[in-house]
């Protein structure tokens, strides 16, 4: 546990990351963007976690940057760009560390998931919601290009172009029901079986071997970017080499024949 953050083992092979500033509705401050790049690669690097589940403590999942007491780093629209450009860099690398680190990743979005918050969220490999939950892209109502922390990137893959523009130009909150619709979200639940939920999917993903999991998760994220069929074969052709040669696809084998 650290300042912003809480992390827990529910089950075997499950770790449950929860942003812990719940009176702020998540928003992220200068602490918990160290602390959740510092945690986010721990957990990456620990043999004994299979899945990783992500949410909010409270009613919010994340509000985005926390514009009244970021901490001491935010520059000033005054400030060299440089220094604007470093603190964006900063922000930008938080989803990237979701998306690097070898387990899946299920996102649990619990209410309120806007800018920063959105960001972390489509980094995930999973996304799940309740019923309470609403996603918005607010930079653009203030000002800024609604593009941002890799949302360009991911939103247009998983909800289209044309969807990714509305949210993305208006930034309008979207609704629960709506994000449902358009495929933002691969389940839509209750508010209070929203977490059971979630750790239940991240414990039979920890089930099966780790290996198996890990690529199959890096050539989802390569291949939505494959330049054809050909490459995506490979790298699938390569992946199912590696895996059916350990002694744990063997095991398995041997049950399911048994």
């Amino acid at each position: 546990m650290t300042d912003t953050l809480t992390v827990q083992r529910p089950q075997a092979g499950v770790a449950v990351l929860k942003l812990n500033r719940p009176k702020q509705l998540n928003a992220i401050n200068d602490a918990m963007v160290g602390e959740l790049s510092s945690t986010l690669a721990a957990l990456g690097a620990d043999g004994s976690v299979n899945a990783v589940v992500l949410t909010g403590a409270g009613r919010g999942f994340c509000s985005g940057i926390d514009m009244r007491d970021f901490g001491p780093r935010v520059p000033e629209a005054t400030a060299p760009a440089i220094e604007r450009l470093r603190f964006q860099e900063t922000m930008a690398a938080l989803p990237q560390a979701i998306r690097v680190i070898p387990q899946p990743v299920i996102a649990a979005v619990n209410g309120p998931c806007v800018g920063a918050g959105l960001a972390l969220c489509l980094a995930a490999d999973v996304r799940i919601c309740s019923t309470a939950a609403t996603f918005g892209n607010a930079a653009i109502l203030l000002g800024l290009s609604g593009a941002e922390m890799g949302m360009s990137y991911f939103l247009p893959r998983i909800v289209g172009t044309s969807v990714a523009a509305d949210w993305m130009l208006t930034g309008r909150t979207v609704s629960a029901e709506e994000a449902d619709r358009r495929g933002l979200v691969s389940e839509l639940v209750a508010p209070d079986d929203l977490l059971g939920r979630a750790i239940e999917m991240a414990a039979r993903i920890a089930e099966l071997t780790p290996l198996g999991v890990q690529l199959t998760k890096r050539a989802l994220q390569i291949n939505v970017d494959s330049a054809g069929l050909d490459a995506a074969l490979e790298l699938e052709n390569r992946n199912q080499v590696l895996s059916h040669a350990t002694d744990e696809a063997a095991a398995r084998r041997q049950s399911w024949s048994s």
